[in-house]
């Protein structure tokens, strides 16, 4: 890459009062600003400890100074870290000198940015540094380390480097057919296929737990009305965040509530009781329920065990988007005499609780986390939706690929398959990447990243 001509400069700390702040800067002045702000340039990759001086020659304040000279830095360019005192009108003394010497404001994400152009880290690994700041437990911190330090680029790396192999051999064949190699039924090809496609559903299904811990689970609890919903959110929420009443009807808008359970993030909203209503508070309280269903990624349709499972239950049931998981959630067991427990049957799992006193809820806690699908192990990296959806047009293009070679006996489709699993999984490290794509990943970061 070309590097920048221009240099950039933030407050790379939060906003507000604290022990310690830092502008951080990268670019070609960076070297020229420090002898003009500290009186000569720092020794590299050394903590000096230096009077940062203001244009007439007046400290603004006094801190270390540490100089990282290309390409042995964070973003590749030459890259100056003044570390200060953390108060907002030290920093914006500091920053107004920088930029007076010749920087510029640094967008959101533009030194990770800088640092994927210049090659210090692929993509994969930059989005992995927002992920790691963003961590919301300690599970996800670590799986974001992991993803920072190079697992998935690694993993992602070895499928495309046997689906290259790949391609060398199936084109090699096409372009000299006086070799007489008939590839397409060798059983190589076949294998080989089988195995590329094997290694991608591994890296969908560890991508899909990582996924979980980046975004969490959203978990709708459905039901009529006084059936128990919001009891059972406060007992998840483990705090009285909804009203609870006898009076059917009381929750008329969506409550949301974010827990961990057992590391992983979870996202649980409460919702209106689902009936038939002609006061239009409840009628709009019901579709906003139905909008939140339709994004959910688990629904806990709950019941008043007392009267079992209704034929108004099921309907609720039947309407649900199609293939959307679904946990009944059976309440009341305390009055309907039923015995904790959980069951499956044609509707789904069922658990029977009592959220009113608690018993139960450990119970379907752990069914939750089962159907999260994480359950530990250092092998899982965070991952995002666009990788996901990246690993799934390379299994589209690899099983289109096995059908070229097995019904049509078309080697050229064959390999066009395989070039664009290549591309789809190239996405994912930013061997290829759209402008578009890169300004879109680099904008959700903080400003001074």
């Amino acid at each position: 890459m070309q590097p920048a001509s221009d240099t950039i400069a933030a407050v790379a700390t939060p906003p507000g009062r604290g022990g310690v702040g830092m502008v951080r800067i990268s670019g070609p002045r960076a070297a020229h600003i420090a002898v003009d702000l500290l009186g000569h340039l720092p020794p590299a990759r050394y903590a000096d400890y230096r009077a940062f001086r203001a244009a007439d020659g007046g400290a603004i304040d006094h801190g270390l100074a540490l100089y990282f000279p290309a390409p042995h830095s964070y973003t590749g360019e030459d890259v100056l870290e003044l570390h200060g005192h953390g108060g907002p009108m030290v920093m914006d003394l500091l920053m107004q000198r920088v930029l007076a010497m010749g920087a510029r404001l640094a967008r959101p994400g533009e030194f990770t940015e800088r640092a994927f152009l210049n090659g210090k880290m692929d993509l994969a690994q930059a989005e992995a540094v927002a992920d790691l700041i963003d961590s919301a437990s300690h599970t996800a911190a670590r799986c974001a380390v992991r993803s920072l330090e190079g697992a998935f680029s690694a993993q992602v790396h070895g499928v495309v480097e046997r689906l290259i192999h790949l391609r060398m051999y199936v084109e090699s064949a096409i372009d000299f057919p006086e070799e007489e190699i008939d590839f397409l039924s060798d059983g190589h090809v076949t294998s080989a296929l089988h195995t590329l496609r094997e290694d991608v559903d591994a890296l969908l299904k560890t991508g899909e737990q990582g996924r979980l811990l980046r975004d969490g689970m959203t978990v709708v609890i459905a039901g009529r009305p006084n059936a128990g919903k919001s009891s059972l959110l406060n007992r998840l929420a483990e705090r009285d965040s909804a009203i609870v009443s006898d009076i059917p009807g009381t929750t008329r808008d969506v409550l949301r509530e974010h827990i961990h359970l057992n590391g992983l993030p979870l996202h649980i909203i409460d919702t209106a009781g689902l009936r038939d209503s002609a006061d239009p508070v409840e009628a709009q309280g019901i579709a906003r329920a139905w909008k939140e269903i339709e994004k959910a990624d688990r629904v806990l349709l709950v019941v008043d065990d007392q009267s079992g499972v209704s034929e108004e239950d099921r309907a609720i049931a039947r309407r649900l988007p199609q293939n959307l998981p679904l946990t009944i959630v059976h309440n009341k067991s305390d009055l309907s005499g039923r015995a904790i427990g959980q069951w499956d049957d044609e509707l789904g799992g069922h658990v029977a609780l009592c959220a009113k006193h608690g018993m139960g809820i450990e119970l379907l806690k752990q069914q939750l986390a089962d159907h999260m699908g994480y359950h530990g192990g250092e092998g899982v990296f965070t991952a995002r939706r666009r990788h996901l959806d990246a690993l799934q047009r390379a299994r589209e293009c690899l099983s289109e690929g096995q059908n070229a070679l097995s019904e049509r006996r078309a080697g050229e489709l064959l390999a066009e398959d395989l070039r664009q699993a290549q591309h789809a999984l190239n996405a994912i490290t930013g061997e290829f990447s759209s402008e578009d794509l890169l300004g879109r990943i680099f904008a959700e970061f903080c400003i001074g990243k």
